[in-house]
């Protein structure tokens, strides 16, 4: 297999289901795509696209809200007709579309949800190449995706499928960035294949098991998971983060045996199971905490005596048990990445039997560049794993900016993209040649460390364009600051300021039920977050919070000041520019320095 729609006759050959894809439907039903059902659409979809006059190495988009299964059949279809498909975030502004649909040259978008038509009809009108839109959404007087469907010209189709290769342009994924305008990533079928068959054995999952998928398909991470699942032959349900969680929810109704995620959706599972034990009474409350306080101390792969032993099979019978059940019951492992997770969350899932595992990867890398496994010796706890076969990393130490043993991480690989898209200048900067090889610049910093298996595990510190830098001279990391301190319940965002600053603070999100069962317990009378953060007593408690964590860190990291602020920082804002949050979920600090200047000041003043 050397193009990705050779996973697609892969699956037919070995693993045909007869729910290969499934979706609920608009009446909530699970409607199911057999593998046999995927290629006929994929196929005729592609002969269609041929048929309208679209040649091989045009661009096409794809944007949707929710994931779904046509989303796949139609990257599928793109890919067979030697298309490059153009995945976009929903939740970007119309300048944005008009920036990418221009400077990708796309001809053709394919849209499902909500107001993405009208959106992308707006964005049109200044994009003089985008002749075709249709919609996933079959709604009167709008082209609909099925109406290009063409059984007659699948001869031409396979002519041209005859004809791509691995090397070829599979697609090009715009980044969401935290500044400037976004670059798009070019990446061929072998630059993801080689992910695709590196990563699969990491994924403890047979065929026929059941799967989510909520992550945003245009990201290269949930995409390039989809294509694995399809390459294990794993049955795949898409949904949305809406409707996980409940009786009725997508996780009670599928029984997954494992997803992917972003460690916030682990950080809110984990906020919701805390606060449901903060509101126990009695022996109840109590046997929560003490098999709470049992996770502390968990290791993997730990040895136990007798009394261990059986102290944490009453902790699993009585509490982790439920806490599976919550996940639907049949939750192997989940994997985490796009951001840090923090050691705490893992630590927690992984005591009650969810093994949660990080990776690590770029855009530019197809995603994945390294992976914690499952098997004994696998996993380090704070580490995002070792690399997969093909790639090595390099830790460059030139700056003289870190500690001795961390640096820059370089990459190298044959999941490294070619570039970016129309951008000469900047693909200069971020490849590095050192002993004759061209080693991809991460921009993220870190080091390595011997683990149990022999292998060397990559730990990462910070990213290289988030160092603070004190008045005094002295950089700072900030991303280890804000995955420790948000562990606590209280907090629900965290961001550390402090550059050119005498000392290092931080804006703090409280999260509001985390803080109303705290107010709670302490008989304080609650009224809204927006008062409650002015008493002088909610003021302390964040202060005792913070004072408990600084000992962690040295003099000049540790945080002296902080304001609380009432929003919650998002993805989305009505004005896209301002949003608080990439598409992945990432802070955009700029963009949060800039709104709370004023507090920011009053800091420093």
């Amino acid at each position: 297999m050397t193009r990705l729609f050779d996973l697609l006759y892969n699956q037919l050959k070995n693993n045909p289901l007869e729910a290969s894809m499934s979706a609920r439907d608009a009446n909530g039903n699970w409607k199911s795509y057999s593998t046999e059902d995927v290629k006929n659409y994929a196929e005729q979809a592609a002969s269609g696209l041929l048929k309208l006059g679209f040649k091989p190495g045009d661009k096409v988009a794809l944007v949707i809200y929710k994931n779904r299964p046509e989303w796949v059949i139609m990257d599928f279809a793109l890919q067979m007709a030697g298309l490059v498909s153009i995945p976009l975030y929903p939740t970007i502004s119309i300048s944005e579309f008009e920036y990418i649909l221009n400077e990708a040259e796309v001809k053709a978008a394919f849209c499902g949800g909500l107001d993405l038509y009208d959106k992308l009809l707006a964005a049109g009108k200044n994009v003089p190449g985008l002749k075709n839109l249709y919609t996933f959404d079959r709604v009167a007087g709008r082209p609909f995706w099925e109406e290009i469907l063409d059984r007659e010209g699948l001869d031409k189709l396979e002519e041209i499928k005859k004809q791509i290769t691995g090397e070829d342009l599979a697609t090009i994924i715009y980044t969401s960035g935290t500044t400037g305008d976004p670059k798009g990533v070019m990446l061929t079928h072998s630059n993801i294949m080689h992910v695709i068959v590196e990563t699969s054995n990491f994924l403890s999952v047979d065929a026929g098991e059941k799967v989510l998928s909520f992550l945003p398909l245009c990201h290269i991470y949930e995409r390039a998971v989809s294509f694995a699942w399809f390459y294990r032959g794993t049955s795949i349900y898409f949904c949305g983060t809406d409707n996980l969680s409940g009786p009725e929810g997508d996780l009670a109704s599928v029984k997954p045996v494992g997803f992917t995620t972003v460690p916030r959706l682990l950080e809110k599972i984990y906020e919701a199971i805390y606060n449901k034990g903060l509101a126990l009474k009695g022996l109840k409350k109590v046997l929560f905490f003490w098999a709470l306080r049992l996770t502390d101390d968990f290791e993997l792969d730990q040895k136990l005596s007798p009394v261990g032993k059986l102290k944490w099979r009453i902790a699993d019978k009585l509490i982790f048990s439920k806490w599976r059940a919550a996940l639907g019951g049949n939750v192997r492992f989940i994997i985490t990445g796009a951001a840090p997770c923090p050691l705490k969350i893992i630590r927690v899932f992984c005591a009650a039997g969810i093994n949660v595992r990080e990776a690590y990867g770029l855009t530019e890398t197809s995603p994945t560049l390294t992976v914690n496994g499952m098997e004994p010796g696998g996993a380090i706890m704070g580490t995002v794993g070792y690399a997969i076969n093909g790639v090595d990393l390099y830790i460059d130490k030139t700056s003289g900016e870190y500690n001795d043993d961390e640096g820059e991480i370089l990459a190298i690989g044959p999941n490294v993209m070619s570039g970016y898209y129309k951008k000469p200048e900047i693909n200069a900067g971020v490849f590095k040649e050192i002993d004759g090889r061209k080693w991809f610049c991460t921009g993220d910093i870190g080091k390595l460390v011997k683990g149990p298996n022999g292998k060397d595990f990559l730990k990462i510190t910070d990213r290289k364009k988030e160092l603070l830098k004190t008045s005094g001279g002295k950089y700072v990391a900030p991303a280890p600051i804000e995955n420790r301190i948000k562990e606590s319940f209280v907090i629900d965002q965290i961001m550390v300021i402090g550059d050119k600053q005498k000392f290092v603070s931080a804006l703090i999100v409280p999260s509001e039920d985390g803080l109303k069962n705290w107010c709670m317990h302490k008989s304080i009378k609650w009224t809204n977050l927006e008062d409650m953060v002015k008493q002088e007593r909610i003021i302390r408690k964040f202060q005792k919070v913070i004072d408990q964590y600084n000992p962690e860190f040295s003099h000049i990291e540790q945080i002296k000041k902080f304001r609380l602020v009432t929003s919650a920082w998002l993805p989305v804002h009505p004005d896209n520019s301002e949003a608080e949050l990439t598409p992945t979920l990432k802070l955009k600090r700029r963009v949060i320095r800039e709104k709370y200047k004023a507090d920011i000041q009053e800091i420093y003043s």
